[in-house]
């Protein structure tokens, strides 16, 4: 009995019905009018349209289990550690820096255009250090391990990757003035809409959505930064307002002549969640303890994944210059 009221504990958590449960039992449906109430009905609709996708991969013969496995144990090992640090972490920064903000801001829908364009500059630095510098990577490679493209691998991460990121999107937004209250709206709206430009494209064949692709970061655009295709690599690294992208000149638009291969470069174990998890940190350690000298072991755990000190590297960088001096006539 107690194992059934567990499983039923993780589904209510999973699909996050617990709070509309709460109110279609109180009958206060005024509430639905508040931001609360919004969101709480807003969050089932991800899991619910997972479910979906799962269901329309059987209907087609598409799915396959292991499609889902990395991300289901990410999962499983977040919901136990990862989201506790990481709720932490922010109300940390959020007492530390708070007070050092450059500007007081209120919260109106002018301010809150600012904060949004903050948020995207903190996410944009977050997101780029994670692919550029080596340690941030091991904690960030494991979301784009999934050789697949599906809801679910919103949910691969490895547990340290929250507390990292809110650290370094919470300072920037509290230093720049953001207030708390407006932050909590754009991490809801972020994390929703973060999580959206996973779906697959069982649910969404083009992920361009229109003319909305010029402005915002798409579905489409998201599946190109999980490439591993030299010519994607270490692009889209925004992820709803794509303005950063276009500032430092990272946006890549998905072309219909290169299919997106998903994955990481380096070969790894078929399916294997610890490979996933694990993997990539196994081999820097490794990197780190055979490296000559203090200096180079330094150097491997800051320098972008790739980097050698014997100078043979294989950067997201040195392999798109290689493939450029290749296709030279």
């Amino acid at each position: 009995m107690e194992l059934l009221e567990l499983i039923w504990e993780q589904v209510k958590g999973f699909f996050g019905v617990e709070g509309l449960i709460g109110i279609i039992r109180s009958g206060d449906y005024q509430t639905l009018l508040t931001y609360k109430g919004i969101t709480t009905a807003i969050t089932p609709l991800l899991p619910i349209i997972l479910v979906l996708e799962l269901v329309r991969g059987l209907l087609y013969k598409k799915f396959k289990v292991v499609s889902y496995k990395i991300s289901f144990f990410s999962y499983l090992m977040n919901s136990i550690i990862g989201r506790y640090i990481s709720i932490g972490m922010t109300m940390i920064c959020i007492g530390l820096f708070e007070k050092y903000a450059i500007i007081n801001i209120q919260f109106t829908w002018y301010w809150f255009i600012y904060g949004y364009i903050i948020w995207e500059l903190a996410h944009f630095v977050y997101h780029y250090l994670a692919h550029k510098v080596r340690l941030f990577w091991c904690l960030h490679s494991t979301h784009h391990a999934p050789e697949s493209m599906n809801l679910a691998v919103s949910h691969a991460h490895f547990f340290l990757e929250g507390p990292y990121a809110d650290v370094i999107r919470t300072t920037i937004c509290m230093l720049a003035g953001v207030p708390p209250a407006m932050l909590f709206v754009i991490m809801f709206i972020d994390g929703t809409y973060g999580s959206f430009i996973h779906i697959g494209d069982s649910v969404m064949k083009n992920g361009r959505m229109g003319v909305l692709g010029k402005y915002i970061l798409t579905p489409s655009h998201h599946r190109v930064h999980h490439a591993r295709n030299v010519e994607y690599m270490d692009t889209n690294y925004c992820n709803l307002l794509n303005i950063w992208d276009k500032v430092f000149r990272t946006y890549q638009p998905e072309k219909d002549e290169l299919k997106v291969e998903y994955g990481i470069t380096r070969q790894m174990k078929p399916n294997s969640f610890l490979d996933a998890y694990f993997g990539e940190i196994v081999l820097l350690a490794r990197d780190v303890w055979n490296a000559p000298g203090l200096k180079n072991k330094f150097l491997y755990i800051f320098m972008p994944p790739g980097w050698n000190h014997t100078g043979e590297h294989k950067t997201a960088a040195a392999l798109k210059k290689a493939m450029q001096v290749s296709n030279k006539p």
